[in-house]
């Protein structure tokens, strides 16, 4: 159910507020294109930046638009265990497919601090658990041997892994079996990642070429590794482009020339620089996506 291209959905702003017109047609624009799920609010949603309110709103928003068709995986992730059983028992109140929770960042909790964070979120709500591991952003590692723990939990699915370490797949199927779900969380190694026994990516650049991604992914999950490599060759300048800044501005941008969305974000986030932009542009014209 939870495998393929799943774009990590921005949240498009109007004039500081968020633009729930325009979020629901990108619901539909990547339903059209062919992407396999949708994941509000992460990351790539700014939830940092978006009040509780707002995030609630916007998974509710995009279940609403996506009316079933697709899965919707919301993000119901915090660095504090309430406030994410609050979006975990929200999720599963408004019909969300499954819950993407973000090992607690900045307080950095010990291995067992996280067994215990997970256990609270699992128990909060009916819902399936996709651990996203990013130590990059949240200065905490879930070792495999942790994850290993959490997947005997019976709602804990699965892991967006976000290390950029491709061994862990393999690690992570020694402790967590291999029916598992290992999702990449890093577009530019998701080739090599679906390689050893991933089955999809939550994906940055999914949100300026779903179409793409999703033939790529669906390449993997088939075995034709060298039609994939065809797509990762058009693909590789845009995922290098789109992380020169943070993510998300670059996928905004990206978006903004495809006339789908505003490239406005929330403050300490800035709009990109004049390289970073004629970067994004020039990547865009080599994957065929603009003229």
């Amino acid at each position: 159910m939870f495998t393929g291209s799943l774009p990590a959905l921005v949240t498009p702003f109007k004039d500081g507020a968020v633009d729930f017109d325009t979020l629901k047609k990108l619901v539909e624009w990547h339903i059209e294109q062919g992407s396999h799920g949708l994941v509000p609010v992460g990351t790539t949603g700014e939830s940092p930046t978006l009040t509780h309110t707002e995030h609630e709103q916007v998974i509710e928003a995009v279940v609403e638009a996506a009316a079933g068709r697709v899965p919707v995986i919301a993000g119901t992730g915090s660095n504090n265990t309430t406030e994410g059983v609050r979006f975990m028992e929200h999720a599963a109140r408004v019909g969300s497919s499954a819950a993407l929770v973000v090992t607690p960042y900045y307080n950095k909790p010990t291995q067992a601090g996280m067994i215990a964070h997970f256990t609270a979120m699992h128990d909060a709500a009916d819902l399936p658990i996709i651990i996203y591991n990013i130590p990059g952003r949240s200065a905490v590692d879930m070792s495999p041997a942790t994850m290993g723990e959490l997947a005997k939990l019976p709602r804990i699915i699965g892991v967006k892994d976000a290390t950029g370490d491709l061994a862990r797949v393999s690690l992570q199927r020694m402790t967590c079996g291999k029916e598992f779900l290992q999702l990449s969380g890093e577009d530019a190694t998701a080739i090599g990642f679906n390689a050893q026994g991933g089955r999809g990516c939550i994906s940055v650049t999914a949100n300026v070429a779903p179409k793409l991604c999703a033939e790529f992914q669906e390449a993997t999950l088939r075995g034709d590794y060298a039609t994939a490599l065809e797509y990762q060759d058009r693909l590789m300048p845009l995922h290098r482009a789109i992380f020169l800044e943070p993510g998300l501005v670059g996928a905004k941008y990206g978006l903004s020339l495809l006339g789908l969305c505003s490239d406005e974000v929330r403050l300490p986030l800035t709009p990109l620089t004049e390289g970073t932009r004629l970067a994004i542009k020039d990547a865009m014209i080599h994957a065929g996506l603009i003229s």
